[in-house]
């Protein structure tokens, strides 16, 4: 309950300080219907793009059959995680229990989950990397700018040191399938304990890496696709309020405001990704109310659409295939 009322605290008082960027931001959505509508169409179709590589890399990866739980779990949990503080957990949370209900094992949802959240991770702290031949050719980089291309490698090594542990040592997962199995059988006392959690997790492990392995090509195209349609629909939101900035620029902005919406303190970043978006983009060489303009479009599309479309997600799933069962 304490750890609750601190986190919806710390989320009150980071809005409250955020609040300027946010009014500045969302007052200027009136402006959006003066755009050309096919850059709307253009913005909204490479986001939607997006979210269709994550859903191909999670089929991959659950090895399922079926696109609709896969589909409407992953609608319903990133809707939900933007909807609380801290919601990300929140958000696996739920799609594992609808991939439960749908009838996919508990132990290969959360194994295949981990393995996709490694790799879209790994591949946004990648990005910075494509900045690093136009800043060698002369293109001024400044700040956070620069900043967001060291942190970017730097994370992008941790992960990767990470994620070859993971699938190659039975250490860390005999590790992490104790400490979840205790959990799991202290605060479910009345279902019937589980036992083989490690050995699972090291089987579904070997699952994971054997299917990822015969459709690696498949894999690493939506690994990709998600983070370049995404970056897509930040460029033509650009294009769209009349902006022609360096390309490798917009890159930096762009990953900086994904590491920024990846702190969990409010939903979604909400109010960190619209400041830091804001201001990186003037940085490289945005003028204000362009860089404040193309902000709100882009987050019109990548952060307040999959809300209602999480929401028709759930019902659909309600429908077709029941109430998720609680844990």
């Amino acid at each position: 309950m304490l750890v609750r009322i601190g986190l919806i605290t710390l989320t009150g008082v980071s809005l409250y300080v955020f609040a300027p960027s946010l009014v500045e931001v969302y007052s200027s959505w009136d402006t959006l219907v003066t755009l050309e509508p096919w850059w709307l169409l253009a913005i909204v179709g490479a986001q939607v793009a997006s979210f269709a590589c994550i859903w191909v890399l999670q089929h991959i990866a659950l090895r399922s059959h079926d696109w609709f739980p896969v589909i409407s779990s992953q609608l319903a949990g990133n809707a939900f995680s933007r909807i609380v503080p801290g919601g990300a957990a929140a958000g696996v949370a739920l799609q594992m229990r609808m991939l439960t209900k749908a009838g996919i094992d508990t132990t290969t949802a959360a194994s295949s989950l981990t393995a996709v959240s490694l790799l879209t991770t790994g591949t946004v702290f990648a990005l910075p990397v494509l900045a690093v031949p136009a800043i060698l050719a002369g293109t001024p980089v400044r700040g956070p700018l620069l900043t967001a291309v060291w942190l970017g490698f730097g994370v992008f090594v941790l992960l990767a040191i990470l994620g070859v542990w993971l699938l190659r040592s039975d250490k860390p997962l005999h590790a992490i399938g104790r400490a979840a199995q205790a959990i799991r059988n202290r605060f479910r006392r009345h279902r019937p304990p589980i036992h083989d959690l490690p050995q699972r997790l090291v089987l579904e492990r070997v699952m994971v890496r054997r299917t990822l392995g015969e459709r690696r090509r498949d894999a690493i195209l939506a690994t990709i696709g998600r983070s370049l349609f995404d970056y897509l629909a930040l460029l033509a939101a650009l294009a769209a309020v009349g902006a022609h900035p360096n390309p490798s620029l917009v890159l930096l902005a762009f990953v900086t405001a994904l590491v920024l919406g990846m702190i969990p303190i409010t939903p979604g970043g909400l109010g960190f990704v619209e400041a830091g978006l804001t201001a990186t983009l003037t940085l490289a060489g945005i003028g204000a109310p362009e860089a404040i303009l193309a902000t709100g479009a882009y987050r019109l599309a990548s952060f307040w659409l999959p809300l209602p479309a999480g929401l028709v997600a759930w019902v659909a799933f309600r429908v077709r295939i029941g109430q998720p069962a609680d844990g």
